[in-house]
């Protein structure tokens, strides 16, 4: 199975950790579904042209988080995660985004009434909504 991850190697931010946030996202969104059979980490690690080991800790952190599971002589697969856990992983996601956006917006000295007026501005946006 082709996933469909894109590696920044101009950013700051690690390789497995951009390759772990992806792919988190991913499943999390229901782009890859329950009981998906993975690429092994070879086969992946090829893919993305990285380290084996990169790619093992990947698998090995998004299974301590439930999200992986693998199976000896088999593979690893997408587990079962319930909505409500899915909800969760979700809201964890955009709450992280947005405190780095926040974080930024702080750095540069934006007022509370600014970062919430390009918070809604981007929101429209990427909604289509128009006032």
């Amino acid at each position: 199975m082709w996933i469909p991850i894109q590696i920044n190697e101009n950013s700051a931010e690690p390789l497995y950790h951009q390759i772990e946030t992806q792919l988190k996202s991913l499943i999390i969104s229901g782009t890859i579904t329950e009981g998906t059979l993975l690429p092994s980490i070879r086969e992946f690690a090829g893919d993305l042209k990285c380290s084996v080991i990169t790619v093992r800790r990947v698998y090995q952190d998004l299974e301590n988080e439930g999200l992986l599971r693998t199976r000896q002589g088999t593979g690893t697969f997408v587990s079962h995660v319930g909505d409500g856990t899915m909800a969760g992983y979700k809201q964890d996601a955009i709450r992280k985004a947005l405190e780095t956006a926040v974080d930024v917006g702080l750095s540069v000295q934006c007022s509370e009434e600014e970062l919430t007026e390009l918070f809604n501005e981007i929101v429209k946006d990427k909604f289509g909504k128009q006032e």
